[in-house]
């Protein structure tokens, strides 16, 4: 069966109306709550989840409607003495691939299972339910924080390219890349565009799409026109799924 996974990143109280707006889009197109929430516990360490017992409402009724709960990093930003110790590919992909959110790309197994530890804790006391898994702020990983994934137990993680569950990272559960948009600059929002209009029309031969909004895409028009076309391009072809559904090995 062909599958089509839609995720909201950057759950959290601050982007509480955007996240709102999003998850009614996307249950929207997909006919209900077939989608998956990242949740950062206390989002550049300015929002905590634990001190927000409204929010943490929210993310219950979330959870109770079916909507599958990720963690996502602690704080989703990584700092200035992390990325001094990066070199090489990781910090070109630290330079060009986020805005100073790459927080697992440069940590060590111990700092990264911490982190992991704590969220998951915070997620499934919040929701009464284990966390669907772990994706690391701008899917960026660094070697300890892919094996602390084992460590913490978490059933599934995901990057640019692929998901697969910790430990068997060899063995991808799914291939391809994730369709998602750009808000923070002309030129990034653009080539976001160019992509998601491409892959509407070169992505249908994968087994599973991956498509993630974020919060930033609710203040340009031309993101959302974008958004609501890619997905009922695909959810018009294949079973809207949540990330349990893959077959785990």
């Amino acid at each position: 069966m062909k599958r089509l996974l839609l995720s909201v990143h950057d759950v959290a109280p601050c982007f509480e109306s955007e996240v709102d707006r999003l998850a009614d889009l996307l249950s929207g197109l997909a006919g209900g709550p077939r989608l998956a929430m990242l949740v950062v516990p206390d989002h550049w360490s300015r929002a905590p989840v634990g001190a927000a017992p409204a929010f943490q409402a929210r993310l219950r009724g979330w959870a109770d409607a079916g909507v599958e709960m990720f963690v996502h990093g602690w704080t989703h930003k990584d700092s200035a003495a992390d990325r001094l110790g990066l070199s090489g590919t990781a910090a070109l992909k630290a330079k060009h691939m986020t805005a100073g959110e790459g927080e697992f790309l440069s940590l060590s197994r111990t700092e990264a299972a911490r982190r992991m530890r704590d969220g998951k804790a915070l997620v499934e006391d919040i929701t009464g339910r284990p966390a669907a898994g772990f994706i690391a702020p701008a899917w960026l990983y660094s070697d300890g924080a892919k094996e602390a994934l084992v460590d913490c137990g978490f059933a599934l993680a995901e990057d640019h390219m692929r998901v697969w569950q910790p430990g068997a990272e060899d063995r991808p559960l799914a291939r391809g890349p994730v369709i998602t948009w750009a808000s923070r600059s002309t030129a990034r929002t653009a080539s976001s565009l160019a992509f998601a209009a491409l892959a509407r029309q070169a992505l249908h031969g994968l087994q599973t799409v991956r498509i993630a909004v974020h919060p930033g895409d609710v203040t340009k028009d031309s993101l959302l026109r974008s958004i609501e076309r890619t997905v009922t391009a695909f959810a018009t072809r294949r079973a809207v799924s949540r990330y349990a559904d893959l077959n785990l090995i």
